[in-house]
């Protein structure tokens, strides 16, 4: 009789300890879905990417040369998947060199090399598929 009483008082002591604390915000789940490409173009705003700020990686990506601004030196390029920054298909501008503006035209198909740093990334060759 004196174990019953003395369970009960450590489980009521448990439960108004517990029922002083706040509950925890649950973590929301990361989402990486895949947005028609008309809302892709300019947001990325819902998908992981992979490099961090820090590290630079080196991909290879295909697809179509849709705009080249030379002035502002960059390529923008409606491309397929790029596994290696958890992209999906989507058109995005990129940084590029004089010589790859030069070089790609729009409307050309190309495989593509790129440097991603964070959310940026900039294409460093261009060749015609």
């Amino acid at each position: 009789m004196h174990y019953i009483r003395l369970t009960i008082a450590l489980g009521f002591v448990a439960l108004t300890a517990a029922c002083g604390k706040k509950a925890e915000t649950p973590v929301a789940a990361e989402t990486n879905q895949a947005a028609p490409a008309a809302a892709m173009s300019g947001d990325m705003g819902n998908m992981a990417m992979a490099p961090s700020a820090t590290s630079a990686i080196k991909a290879k990506g295909h697809g179509t040369v849709t705009a080249i601004d030379k002035t502002a030196g960059t390529i923008t390029l409606n491309h397929g998947p790029i596994p290696e920054a958890k992209w999906p298909a989507m058109t995005m501008t990129f940084k590029a060199a004089p010589a790859i503006t030069d070089a790609a035209k729009v409307g050309e198909k190309v495989d593509f090399d790129v440097t991603l740093t964070g959310t940026s990334g900039e294409v460093t060759g261009v060749h015609p598929q």
